[in-house]
């Protein structure tokens, strides 16, 4: 027969395995698969704007055209970048300044989400193929965006993506999926 002492115990040991579970769980899924990240600047306005909070999935799967992606590039600045991935590994890049349309592989992109077309030209000099394993980026705020057209950033290698933003968080009025 057990007393109630036993059964106390019992319940608080399998409450105790649970909670070490769900810790285990959630650091390894924070660790591995997401995390959290907060917007620096304006560089992808409108879509997104300075202080919003992200989402972004671990990277397993390549980063897709369209895709905006969180990555380190520590020889550039050292805290995580956002951009969005305008071309992929062996696709061309050009832009025409004088009109502001960016061409991958020579068909105008259609880009409802920048702030106005693309006349800076930084240190971009076209048309460019991007190097397999490597991702060309741009800010949606073209005009006011550190990106791949900068030599100092230049076309980013694929293995610095630590993941696609899934969702906005933060501010909670604009909380939802950034899919088109």
């Amino acid at each position: 027969m057990q007393c109630r002492g036993g059964r106390l115990r019992g319940w608080v040991y399998d409450l105790m395995q649970c909670m070490v579970l769900a810790l285990t769980v959630c650091v390894l899924l924070f660790s591995f698969a997401l995390r959290f990240v907060e917007v620096e600047g304006s560089s992808m306005y409108p879509t997104l704007h300075d202080g919003d909070l992200l989402l972004v999935c671990g990277a397993a799967s390549e980063p897709r055209q369209g895709d905006i992606v969180v990555f380190r590039d520590d020889g550039f600045r050292p805290e995580p970048l956002v951009k969005r991935v305008i071309a992929v590994g062996g696709q061309t890049v050009d832009i025409d300044f004088g009109s502001g349309v960016v061409y991958v592989d020579g068909v105008p992109l259609d880009e409802p989400y920048t702030a106005e077309p693309t006349l800076r030209e930084l240190d971009f000099s076209g048309p460019l193929t991007v190097p397999e394993g490597e991702l060309f980026v741009l800010g949606d705020n073209r005009n006011a965006s550190n990106d791949s057209r900068d030599a100092r950033l230049g076309c980013v290698d694929a293995r610095g993506v630590l993941g696609r933003v899934c969702l906005r968080i933060l501010p909670f009025d604009r909380l939802g999926s950034l899919d088109d």
